[in-house]
C-alpha cells in the first residue's frame, strides 16, 4: 500500500517517528508521500525524506490556509524550490473557505498559479478543498488543457461531484473519512471508479476508524483500504493492488 498524503514530518511524530515508520511498514505501507504546506514545514519535511529517503518522498506547494496578504513573496520563494530539489507532485494547493474566506481571492490566485507551475514542470497536483468544491472543480476545469492530472485528497463529497472530479481525469485520495459512520461514504464509494482511486491518511488528521478522535499514522492506510474492500465488495489485496498501481502511476513513484 501507499499512503499517498501524510504528514510525518509534523511535530506530533517528533517523538516517535521511527517508530511510526516501522508500524506502517509492519502493515505493508510501502512508500508514503508527503505534502507540503508552508514555508515553516519545508526543513522537517525535507529532513524527514532525508532519514527515510526510500519509504518518504516529498511534494512542495502552498496550503490554502497558509495563503495571506503575502502570498506573492511566499509564492516566489515555494516555486524557488523546485530548482533545489526533485519533488512527485505539486502540493498540497487549493481552496479552503471552511474558515475564513477573507484572502479567498488570494487562495485563487495561489492555486492557478500552481496548476501553473505543474503544467511547466509537468508533474501532478495535490489538491486540498474545504467548503469550496463547486469554487475549485471551476477553477480547475478552467485550467485544465489535458495535461493536468492529480487528485482531490481526502474526498468526502457526493457521487455527483466525484464524477465531475473523475471527467477531469483526476484521482478521489479516500482516507479516514471512509470509514466514518455518518460520513455518507458508504452511499458514494460503491459508484466510484477503483481506476481513479488512492489511499491515504492525512495524518496526524483524521483517524480512521476505531481510532477516531485519536492521532492518525500512516500504518492505519489498511483501516481505508479494509472499508473500501468492504463497500466495493472486493477483496483488500485487490484494492492494494489497484490503489497500489493508481498511485505509482500517478506520482510516478519507481
Amino acid at each position: 500500500m501507499i499512503d499517498t498524503h501524510a504528514h510525518v514530518y509534523a511535530r506530533e511524530f517528533d517523538q516517535d517517528r521511527q517508530d511510526v515508520i516501522q508500524r506502517a511498514l509492519a502493515q505493508g505501507v510501502e512508500m508514503i508521500c508527503m505534502p507540503n504546506i508552508d514555508l515553516d514545514s519545508i526543513e522537517p519535511m525535507l529532513a524527514t525524506e532525508a532519514a527515510y529517503p526510500d519509504i518518504c518522498r516529498s511534494m512542495m506547494g502552498l496550503h490554502p490556509c497558509y495563503v495571506d496578504q503575502h502570498v506573492h513573496q511566499t509564492l516566489d520563494i515555494i516555486h524557488g524550490w523546485f530548482d533545489k530539489h526533485d519533488f512527485i507532485a505539486v502540493g498540497e494547493i487549493g481552496i479552503d473557505l471552511y474558515w475564513d474566506t477573507t484572502y479567498q481571492a488570494e487562495q485563487e490566485t495561489a492555486f492557478l498559479t500552481q496548476l501553473g507551475w505543474a503544467k511547466e514542470k509537468k508533474l501532478p497536483v495535490v489538491i486540498h478543498t474545504r467548503n469550496s468544491m463547486q469554487e475549485t472543480i471551476q477553477l480547475l476545469s478552467q485550467a485544465q488543457d489535458g495535461s493536468l492530472q492529480g487528485v482531490f485528497h481526502c474526498f468526502g463529497g457526493s457521487v455527483e461531484e466525484a464524477k465531475a472530479i473523475q471527467d477531469l481525469g483526476f484521482h478521489l485520495g479516500l482516507g479516514g473519512v471512509t470509514t466514518f459512520k455518518n460520513g455518507g461514504m458508504d452511499q458514494v464509494v460503491p459508484h466510484l471508479d477503483m481506476r481513479q482511486i488512492i489511499l491515504e491518511t492525512d495524518c496526524p488528521y483524521l483517524a480512521p476508524v476505531p481510532h477516531r478522535g485519536k492521532r492518525n499514522e500512516p500504518a492505519y492506510t489498511h483501516l481505508v483500504a479494509q472499508r473500501i474492500a468492504a463497500l466495493k465488495e472486493i477483496s483488500l489485496e485487490e484494492v492494494d493492488r489497484l490503489t497500489t498501481d493508481n498511485a505509482k502511476q500517478l506520482f510516478q513513484l519507481l
